[in-house]
C-alpha cells in the first residue's frame, strides 16, 4: 500500500496509542501525560490538515480490508469526513489543555485521559468509516469509551447518570444495528458514496428501505438527541466541563448527526430519499425537536442544563437542513456541525471557569461575574450572541444560509422555525447577560479561587477566548476559501453533481 493509503490508520492510531501510553502512567506522571496528550493532539491535526489539502486536490486517502465473506471494514478520507474529523482535531487539542488545568489535583487522572483519548480515536474512527459497518464498530467504542468519562466523579448522581447514558445508547445502538444487517440483507455491503446507492432502486424493496431508514435515524437519533431520545442529555451534565465540552461539541451528539447525513446523502442519497418521501417526516421531527428543546430550555436554573436543552435544538439544525432537498439549505446544516461545536464549546468552556473559579453552577448566582472574570464572561457572550444567530457570527451564517435555502424551495416555513427559535434563543441566554454584566455582585462568591494575575488558571482562561475568536471569524471569514462554509459548499457540490 501507498503512504496515502495509511494515513488515515496514522489519524486513527495517533490517539489509539495515546491512550494505552497514558493509562500504563503513573498518577503523578504530570508532566509526562501532559506531554503525550499534546504531542498526539498536535499529530492528529499534522495530519488531518494534510488529508485536507489533499481531499481539495482530488487525492485518495484509504485502506479497507475483509473481516468476514460480504463484511469490509473500510478507513477513507472525503471532503464530508474531513469536516468532522477536523472539527475533532481541533476541538481536541483545545479540550485537552482545558482538561489539563480543569482537573490539576483531581484524582484519577490517568484513567480520566486514557478515557478522553480513546473517546477521541473513537470519533476519528467515525468520521473515516468508509461503510455503515465500520461506522458502527466505533460508533460503540465510543459508547464505551464515554461512559467512564460521565462517570468520573463517582458520585450517586454521576453513577446514575451513567446508566441513564448507557440504556439509551446501547439500545440506540441495538436498532442500529439491526437496521444495518437487514440493509445488509436487501443491498450488500454498501460503501459511503457521494450521490447513495439507491436512485434507481427496485420498487419491490422500496417498502423494506423506508423502515430500515426508520430503524436507521431512530438508532442514530439518541446520540443525536432528537425528540424523544434525548433524555440522557441533561443527565449527562453531572460529567466534569471538558467532558461536557467533549459530549456537545464533538464526540456523541455530533456522531449521531453525522451518521443521519451519511444515511442520507452517502447511502440512500437525498434523490431517493426525498422519492421515498423521508426528507419531509424528518425535516418536520427536527424542526419540533429545536423549537421543544428550545422551550424546555428556557425553565433550567442550572447553567450546564440550560446548555444541555440548547444542544439538543441547535444539533437539530444540522438534521432540518440536510432533510431540506435542495443544495443551499443543505449547506446551512451541514456548516452548522462546526459551528456549533465551536460555539458550545466555548460556552461549556466557560460554564466550568465560573464552577471552577467562583463556585458558580446556577443562573441566579451569575450576578456581577462579568466584572470579575471579564475574559470568560466576554467569551461567554460571543457563544451566547453566536448562538442566537447575531451577525456576523457563526451562528447567522447558519440561520441565513439555511433561511435563504429553504426559500428557494418553497419550504417557508423553515423560515418561521428559524426566526421563532432565535426569538427563544435570545429568551434564555439575554438575561444570563444580563445577571453577567448588569446586576451588582454579591458580597462572596460561593467558592472563590485566585490564580495570580489572571482571573482563573491560564489554561482554563485561554481555551474559551481562542474559540470564541473563532466563533467571530468564522463568520466574518466565511467567504473565504477553506472557511467551513466553503468546504460545506464544496461537498454539497459534489453531492448533487450529476
Amino acid at each position: 500500500m501507498t503512504l496515502n493509503a495509511w494515513i488515515p490508520v496514522f489519524a486513527l492510531m495517533t490517539s489509539l496509542i495515546a491512550s494505552l501510553v497514558i493509562f500504563a502512567l503513573p498518577e503523578k506522571g504530570y508532566r509526562l501525560r501532559t506531554a503525550v496528550n499534546l504531542v498526539a493532539a498536535l499529530l492528529k491535526l499534522g495530519l488531518v490538515v494534510v488529508m485536507v489539502r489533499g481531499v481539495f486536490l482530488g487525492v485518495d486517502y484509504g485502506v479497507s480490508f475483509t473481516m468476514v465473506p460480504g463484511v469490509t471494514f473500510v478507513l477513507k478520507a472525503d471532503a464530508f469526513s474531513m469536516m468532522f474529523a477536523g472539527l475533532s482535531a481541533v476541538l481536541w487539542l483545545l479540550t485537552t489543555i482545558y482538561a489539563v488545568g480543569y482537573l490539576e489535583d483531581s484524582p484519577n487522572r490517568s484513567r480520566f485521559f486514557g478515557f478522553f483519548s480513546l473517546c477521541v480515536a473513537s470519533t476519528m474512527g467515525i468520521a473515516l468509516a468508509g461503510n455503515l459497518f465500520t461506522f458502527f464498530l466505533f460508533y460503540e467504542m465510543l459508547t464505551l469509551s464515554t461512559y467512564p468519562l460521565v462517570v468520573h466523579r463517582g458520585t450517586e448522581t454521576a453513577l446514575k447518570a451513567g446508566r441513564t447514558y448507557l440504556i439509551y445508547t446501547l439500545t440506540g445502538g441495538a436498532v442500529l444495528l439491526l437496521a444495518i444487517a437487514w440493509l445488509h440483507g436487501v443491498a450488500g455491503d454498501l460503501p459511503f458514496r457521494e450521490g447513495g446507492h439507491f436512485i434507481d432502486a427496485d420498487p419491490d424493496i422500496h417498502r423494506s428501505l423506508i423502515l430500515i431508514f426508520m430503524l436507521l435515524v431512530a438508532g442514530l437519533g439518541v446520540k443525536a438527541a432528537i425528540f424523544p431520545l434525548h433524555g440522557w442529555l441533561p443527565q449527562a451534565m453531572v460529567a466534569p466541563a471538558p467532558v461536557s465540552a467533549l459530549l456537545h461539541a464533538v464526540a456523541v451528539v455530533k456522531a449521531g448527526a453525522f451518521g443521519i447525513v451519511r444515511v442520507v446523502y452517502d447511502i440512500y442519497g437525498v434523490e431517493a430519499s426525498s422519492a421515498l418521501g423521508l426528507l419531509e417526516p424528518l425535516s418536520w421531527l427536527a424542526a419540533f425537536t429545536i423549537l421543544y428543546a428550545s422551550v424546555r430550555a428556557l425553565r433550567q436554573v442550572d447553567l450546564k442544563r440550560r446548555l444541555a436543552f440548547s444542544t439538543v435544538s441547535q444539533v437539530s439544525y444540522i438534521i432540518l437542513g440536510v432533510s431540506i432537498f435542495g443544495p443551499v439549505a443543505a449547506v446551512g446544516g451541514l456548516v452548522h456541525l462546526l459551528h456549533q461545536g465551536i460555539m458550545k464549546i466555548t460556552l461549556f468552556f466557560c460554564a466550568g471557569n465560573y464552577a471552577e473559579t467562583l463556585g458558580i453552577h446556577r443562573i441566579d448566582e451569575m450576578d456581577g461575574a462579568g466584572r470579575r472574570m471579564p475574559g470568560t464572561s466576554v467569551a461567554f457572550t460571543i457563544g451566547a450572541f453566536g448562538m442566537i444567530g447575531a451577525p456576523p457570527l457563526a451562528g447567522f451564517i447558519t440561520k441565513w444560509t439555511m433561511g435563504s435555502g429553504s426559500l428557494a424551495v418553497n419550504m417557508d416555513w423553515v423560515v418561521v422555525v428559524l426566526v421563532f427559535s432565535s426569538l427563544l434563543n435570545a429568551a434564555y441566554f439575554l438575561p444570563v447577560l444580563y445577571r453577567l454584566w448588569f446586576r451588582e455582585a454579591g458580597v462572596t462568591w460561593p467558592h472563590e479561587r485566585h490564580w495570580g494575575r489572571l482571573e482563573t488558571s491560564a489554561w482554563l482562561y485561554w481555551p474559551p477566548l481562542l474559540t470564541a475568536a473563532m466563533t467571530v471569524m468564522v463568520g466574518v471569514l466565511a467567504s473565504l476559501p477553506f472557511s467551513p462554509l466553503s468546504w460545506a459548499e464544496l461537498i454539497m457540490l459534489r453531492e448533487y453533481a450529476p
